[in-house]
C-alpha cells in the first residue's frame, strides 16, 4: 500500500488546479479518498475526529450486502434449471445466475457513478459517494429479467430526480433505489409483474436453454397466494407447496436480493455489530409488520388477510427493505423515538398493502417511500415534544425554588 500512496502522491499535483489533468479533479480525488482515508483535520471549532467517513460506511454496507448478492446469483440459476427440469451442478448453476446478474450490477453502476461524475466535475465538487450503496441495491430489489434499458432510464431518473435535484447526497429525501424501483413498475408494469418475470427463462451466452414448463403460472410465491378449503397454501414455481423453511433459506422466485433470508440475516448482523444501521427502526419494522399481519389474522376475510405473520416476513422483501431500505440514515427517521414511530409505521403500511390491495401484493417499497416523506414530520413532532417536557420540568423546578 505504500507504493500506491506514494504513486498517487506523485500523479495528485498533475490533478491540482492548473496541472495538466485538472478538469478530471473530482475523480482522483475521489479515487484517492476512497482507497485511502484523508489526511486533513479541521483547525477550529468542536468536531470529531474518526478515520470512519461516508465511504467506509456504504463500504460496510456492501459488504453486508454480499450474501444477498451471492446467493441471489445462485437462486437465479437455481430457478431457471429448476422450471426446464435441469439439474447441472452447483457451479453451473452459479455460473448461469452470475453471468445474469452482472450485467445488471455493471449498468447500474456505470450509470449512476458516471452522472455522479458528471455533475462533480461540472460543479467542481467531490464526487458523493452515496451511489455506492445505491448501485447495488438497485440490482438487487428487480426482476432479474428486467431488460438492462430499463435498468438504465431508471437508474438515471433516481439519481437526477431522486438525490440531486434535492442537493445531492444527504439531502435526498426518498430512497434513491426504491425510487428506481418504483419508477419500473409505475412506467412499465408489464415488466415488473406477471409470469416468467421473477426468473430468468431464456438461455446466458448459451449456459441453460429451454423456457420454463407450463406448471409456472405467476411471478412470486407472494403473489400466489391461493385458498385451499379453509387454509392458505403457497406455492412455488412448479406449484408446489413451499415449506417454511425453504423460504428462509431463499430457494423461491424473486427479487434478486430479497429471497433468502438467511443472508438478509448475515448482513444484518454485520450492520448492527457495527453500528451502521439503527437496530431500533430495524426492530420496529418487524414489530409493526408482526402486529399488523396478526390482527388482520383475527379480522380477516380474505386469503391474503390469513397470511401468517412469519409468512409475510419470509415472503417477498420485507426483511429486505426492514433491514437495508428502512434503516437508511438520510431517509428515515432520525431522532430515537422517532425511529420507533418511523419503523413501526413502515411495517404496519406494507402488511395493509399487501393484504388490502390486490392488485399490488408486495406492500415494503411503497411504506417506506410513504414514511420517508413523513420522517421529517415525525422528528418535528419528537423534537417539539422534548423541547416542551423540558420547559414543563424547568418550570416545576423553579416554581419549588421560589
Amino acid at each position: 500500500m505504500k507504493f500506491l500512496r506514494n504513486y498517487l502522491d506523485k500523479i495528485k499535483p498533475n490533478f491540482e488546479p492548473e496541472g495538466k489533468f485538472s478538469m478530471f479533479r473530482s475523480v482522483f480525488d475521489g479515487f484517492e479518498t476512497f482507497l485511502f482515508v484523508p489526511n486533513k483535520t479541521s483547525k477550529t471549532g468542536v468536531h470529531i475526529h474518526d478515520s470512519v467517513d461516508s465511504k467506509r460506511t456504504m463500504t460496510i454496507v456492501i459488504f453486508a450486502l454480499i450474501p444477498a448478492l451471492l446467493f441471489g446469483m445462485f437462486n437465479t440459476g437455481y430457478q431457471h434449471f429448476l422450471a426446464i427440469g435441469e439439474t447441472p451442478g452447483f457451479w453451473m448453476t452459479f455460473l448461469f445466475g452470475f453471468l445474469a446478474v452482472l450485467p445488471i450490477v455493471v449498468v447500474s453502476y456505470a450509470v449512476g457513478l458516471g452522472i455522479e461524475f458528471i455533475i462533480a466535475q461540472y460543479k467542481g465538487h467531490e464526487i458523493q459517494e452515496g451511489f455506492l450503496v445505491s448501485g447495488m441495491l438497485i440490482p438487487l430489489i428487480v426482476p432479474v429479467d428486467t431488460p438492462l434499458w430499463m435498468i438504465a432510464v431508471a437508474t438515471a431518473f433516481a439519481v437526477v430526480f431522486a438525490k440531486e435535484v434535492f442537493g445531492g447526497t444527504g439531502y435526498n429525501i426518498w430512497n434513491v433505489a426504491l425510487i428506481a424501483r418504483a419508477f419500473l413498475f409505475f412506467a412499465y408494469p408489464s415488466k415488473m409483474s406477471g409470469e416468467h418475470v421473477f426468473v430468468r427463462t431464456d438461455s446466458v451466452f448459451g449456459i441453460g436453454g429451454g423456457q420454463v414448463m407450463d406448471a409456472f403460472s405467476g411471478a412470486t410465491p407472494l403473489g400466489e397466494v391461493v385458498t385451499a378449503t379453509d387454509k392458505i397454501q403457497v406455492v412455488g414455481i412448479l406449484g408446489d407447496p413451499l415449506s417454511l423453511w425453504n423460504m428462509f433459506l431463499g430457494f423461491i422466485p424473486g427479487s434478486i436480493g430479497e429471497t433468502s433470508k438467511l443472508a438478509i440475516l448475515l448482513g444484518a448482523c454485520i450492520l448492527l455489530f457495527t453500528g451502521v444501521a439503527s437496530w431500533k427502526t430495524m426492530f420496529s419494522v418487524f414489530i409493526g409488520g408482526i402486529f399488523t399481519a396478526t390482527i388482520l389474522n383475527f379480522v380477516g376475510t380474505t386469503p391474503e388477510m390469513m397470511v401468517t405473520p412469519l409468512e409475510h416476513i419470509l415472503l417477498g422483501g420485507f426483511a429486505f427493505g426492514a433491514v437495508f431500505m428502512a434503516t437508511d440514515p438520510v431517509t428515515s427517521a432520525r431522532t430515537e423515538t422517532g425511529k420507533y414511530i418511523f419503523g413501526f409505521l413502515v411495517g404496519m403500511f406494507a402488511i395493509l398493502i399487501r393484504t388490502l390491495n390486490p392488485g399490488y401484493p408486495e406492500g415494503i417499497m411503497l411504506a417506506i417511500l410513504l414514511m420517508n416523506s413523513f420522517a421529517p414530520l415525525i422528528d418535528h413532532y419528537v423534537v417539539e415534544r422534548n423541547i416542551k417536557k423540558r420547559l414543563k420540568r424547568t418550570e416545576v423546578v423553579y416554581e419549588q425554588r421560589k
